[in-house]
């Protein structure tokens, strides 16, 4: 297997892990809030902080890095339309993930504060978890999008 196939191999699988973890992780914290079990919630949220920093962090940085080394040695320009959409749609995810990062920690925090000491979770916890949730919306839309470009590449900015 030659360098290319290499690095596109492990795009592709770091765009599932950045696309599926954060999915999964959206999927239980939210549901988890929902119970409104703060020990759940505590739990959820230390295991979503875990997984951001084990999965999501290193493929948000490879995911950048591998797509512009390969679109180079593919002789794809920076400004064809399907790489400077998935860059702009990356670059909004990441606008979205950042604050997103800082709430899991406060969420994180706070819940298992709650649960150690056995109170329940206090207004800026749920106020911290509506923003969270809004933000994740547009955040996995964007990398869903940017998958899409990835695999179909089309032509969504046809000269002319």
């Amino acid at each position: 297997m030659n360098a290319y196939l290499l690095v596109k191999w492990l795009h592709i699988v770091s765009s599932v892990l950045l696309v599926g973890t954060g999915f999964g992780t959206a999927f239980y914290l939210y549901f988890a809030n929902r119970s409104g079990d703060v020990r759940a919630i505590a739990v959820v949220a230390r295991l979503v902080v875990r997984a951001d920093t084990w999965f999501t962090t290193p493929a948000v940085i490879f995911q950048p890095l591998s797509g512009l080394w390969l679109a180079d040695q593919a002789g794809w320009p920076l400004h064809t339309g399907w790489i400077a959409a998935a860059l702009a749609l990356f670059a909004l995810a990441g606008a979205c993930w950042l604050p997103v990062l800082w709430l899991q920690l406060r969420m994180r925090d706070i819940a298992g504060d709650c649960a150690a000491s056995g109170r329940g979770l206090p207004p800026n916890y749920w106020r911290f978890a509506r923003i969270w949730a809004w933000l994740g919306y547009p955040a996995f839309l964007a990398m869903l999008l940017a998958l899409w470009l990835m695999v179909g590449k089309p032509d969504v900015f046809p000269p002319g």
